[in-house]
């Protein structure tokens, strides 16, 4: 199993994505609020006010999408579908997406009970 941690830079794909999770077959997923560094340091801190003129055009606020991979084919079906829809994760803006190994786990839907 894998955590999958999906930072989605435009929030106008949120729903899109959510129904290419379903269709990838993941069940279940979190749903945070996020902020990028830049923004953050262009607004909150002094030092960095120079940054704004950078963050022209870039959007302040992300969604970030936590979830539980059982298996590996799950995970490419899901980064095949996620992919094209926001234009590409080797575009610079578009988001990131990584995995991270999940050892032990309490709490997820047994596989034969999920929809």
């Amino acid at each position: 199993m894998k955590l999958l941690v999906f930072v989605l830079n435009n929030e106008e794909f949120l729903e899109e994505a959510l129904e290419a999770y379903v269709e990838a077959g993941v069940t279940g997923a979190t749903i945070l609020d996020s902020e990028g560094m830049g923004r953050f340091l262009a607004y909150e801190v002094p030092l960095f006010a120079g940054f704004k003129e950078f963050m022209k055009g870039n959007k302040p606020y992300n969604k970030t999408i936590l979830s539980v991979i059982r298996d590996e084919s799950t995970l490419e079906r899901l980064k095949g579908i996620i992919d094209p829809l926001i234009g590409g994760l080797d575009n610079p803006g578009t988001g990131i997406m990584f995995t991270v190994p999940v050892d032990w786990v309490a709490g997820l839907v047994p596989e034969e009970e999920e929809v």
